[in-house]
């Protein structure tokens, strides 16, 4: 079973608007990594088209969520696409930003190692029988702290004033999400945690 929040009962409907909008952002992620990697092979930069793509999966992903909420459309194929496009756009990005020498090694293994921790909570949830939990707020604050450093990166990666300000301005983002995001996987871990002694307590007083 899945956890959902305000006691909201996921639905097993598939064509909504909320997981068309989750789809879309899914879908653009190889639009985007052929984008930014362009300069890679020696053509003319796509930054701007990329980060306009960018901006465009951050305001749906806000907007498939609040959807899903207001006309009760929280469904099990939405809870797991959303969280699936975050991590892929991140790991596009990540990808194509080190590929470009625009950010270090030890950022990326940093966030590959907590998305492989959360892949682990994940399986000990589903041996409990549990489903995805809900995505927290910390994680959400996480995802749009990297979402907006990695444009801000990219635009640090031209010449002029504008290149300076985003790079301070990118890494401090980069470096906040970075820090939200271990934050949210400890949070993501007391739950599993609890979920799991609650079902412990529930087998032993069966």
């Amino acid at each position: 079973m899945s956890v959902c929040e305000k006691g909201q009962v996921p639905i097993d409907r598939v064509l909504t608007v909320p997981n068309l909008l989750s789809a879309l952002r899914v879908a653009g992620v190889p639009a985007f990594l052929w984008m930014v990697l362009q300069p890679c092979f020696g053509n003319p930069s796509l930054d701007g088209w990329a980060i306009a793509l960018l901006a465009l999966s951050g305001a749906t992903d806000y907007l498939d969520g609040k959807l899903a909420r207001r006309w009760n459309q929280i469904s099990r194929l939405g809870q797991a696409l959303d969280p699936a496009a975050d991590r892929l756009y991140t790991l596009a990005t990540l990808t194509a930003l080190l590929a470009r020498e625009i950010i270090p090694w030890w950022l990326v293994v940093l966030l590959l190692l907590r998305d492989a921790f959360m892949a682990y909570n994940v399986v000990r949830l589903r041996r409990s029988g549990y489903g995805s939990l809900q995505v927290n707020f910390i994680g959400k604050a996480a995802t749009f702290n990297l979402m907006y450093a990695f444009p801000l990166l990219l635009l640090a990666d031209g010449q002029g004033f504008y290149a300076e300000v985003a790079q301070i301005v990118g890494w401090a983002l980069a470096i906040w999400g970075a820090a939200l995001y271990w934050w949210s996987a400890a949070l993501y871990t007391i739950q599993v945690h609890r979920l799991k002694a609650s079902t412990l307590c529930a087998n032993e007083s069966a």
